[in-house]
């Protein structure tokens, strides 16, 4: 299926789902615009390294974390997830929020908020 044709539902369906298994790489492929900015509480960061550097830094505060995601929504282009997460060092995040914005199949924006 072209990306053209996603809907936002789909492209956020998606991102979860390689989050799930861990495949990065192949979710910034799919799933996310190569100019993406990312907003949140550990700065500003854009495109694929942005993304990368973020991924990195999640699964040092997280390691083997297993993540439940409470409330998925989407209207139109935009999406809203909430989110735990506990970690196998004992780490854990209660109320973990990330927005997105999705444009042509892609996710083009998206903000991160949590606290471990």
């Amino acid at each position: 299926m072209s990306n053209q044709l996603r809907t936002a539902q789909e492209v956020l369906e998606d991102h979860l789902e390689k989050a799930r298994q861990g495949e990065i790489e192949g979710d910034l492929r799919q799933n996310y615009a190569e100019e993406v900015v990312f907003l949140g509480n550990y700065g500003i960061h854009h495109g694929h390294r942005g993304a990368r550097d973020l991924a990195q830094l999640l699964k040092k505060q997280l390691p083997d974390a297993e993540f439940e995601y409470c409330i998925v929504q989407v209207e139109g282009e935009f999406g809203f997830l909430q989110w735990t997460a506990e970690a196998s060092n004992g780490a854990h995040v209660d109320n973990g929020a990330d927005s997105f914005v999705i444009r042509g199949g892609k996710i083009i924006a998206q903000t991160i908020y949590y606290t471990c």
